[in-house]
């Protein structure tokens, strides 16, 4: 399918990805203002999410941080041009890596790694700036887009910095990766209704994936915990942490449960940056009503 019309947003998409970062965490706040009207469906989600995950704050606390999780939303978006179109020399300098060296030791005995996370707004940045100090592409798994032609423009821009890029069901695909000594992104904190199990995020039951155990070893890879979130100036801080004492062994459900509380504890360090406009909680187990 020709997709014509695409050529200017991706001209534009290239350029934005080539301003400043001053300039992007600036231009993040004004859109976040102008596209108030057009985000509310979004920001229902998020409101409904942080309100019952945080419910020591006050309203005023909340509302606060809603709006700081619009705007890091936003800017998440400009973080995804900026993963996928920024030439090298405009990364460097940009983020504090620590655990490197973790992965580096896995991929040069041939292992592969699983990069284990949560859906942060900028989780493709992270995933490329790690690529960039790497000096190898890292595979990313990715939910396809509804539309044809931005679907088109999406994986094309992905082929360019990360490799594979993979469909999230295409578990074929990942154990292939993981079997092939690559590093994956890989993040199972969405609602799944699918091998699934309930497991408590920030004391709200969650319906969680358990199948991750399973594939990484079959896989036979190294699962290192991978986090980050932007700094007030604009750079990055990632960690990449020594596995979960006893998760591999653990049962799926038990796996699922040490995910999340790990995953909570570091999303409480800057709750501002996580995909609260995700419908987290949608399943519910037997006998609750709808959250949403």
């Amino acid at each position: 399918m020709r997709c014509w019309g695409m050529a200017p947003v991706v001209l534009l998409a290239r350029g934005i990805a080539r301003l400043p970062q001053w300039f992007l965490l600036g231009l993040s706040g004004l859109l976040s203002f102008l596209l108030w009207p057009l985000l509310a469906r979004r920001r229902r989600i998020a409101a409904i999410n942080l309100t019952l995950c945080f419910p020591e704050l006050s309203g005023a606390e909340r509302r606060r941080l809603l709006h700081a999780n619009q705007r890091a939303t936003v800017m998440g978006a400009l973080e995804l041009l900026r993963a996928w179109y920024a030439p090298s020399r405009s990364l460097a300098g940009l983020a504090r890596i620590e655990g490197l060296e973790l992965v580096r030791a896995a991929l040069d005995a041939d292992e592969g790694v699983l990069l284990f996370t949560g859906h942060f707004t900028c989780t493709e940045l992270a995933a490329r700036l790690v690529s960039e100090a790497l000096g190898r592409p890292l595979a990313v798994v990715v939910r396809r887009n509804n539309s044809v032609c931005l679907e088109q423009a999406m994986a094309q821009a992905r082929s360019r910095v990360f490799s594979p890029v993979l469909e999230k069901k295409d578990v074929r695909g990942l154990l292939r990766t993981l079997l092939g000594g690559h590093g994956l992104v890989y993040s199972a904190d969405q609602n799944f209704t699918y091998q699934n199990a309930f497991v408590p995020f920030f004391g709200i039951q969650a319906a969680t994936l358990t199948s991750t155990p399973e594939m990484a070893r079959r896989g036979q890879a190294r699962v290192l915990p991978f986090w980050f979130h932007r700094e007030a100036d604009g750079t990055y801080r990632i960690r990449i942490e020594q596995p979960w004492t006893g998760w591999i062994e653990a049962s799926a459900e038990q796996a699922a449960a040490i995910y999340m509380r790990e995953l909570e504890t570091v999303v409480r360090q800057h709750p501002e940056q996580y995909l609260w406009v995700h419908r987290r909680f949608k399943t519910r187990p037997p006998g609750e009503p709808a959250i949403y």
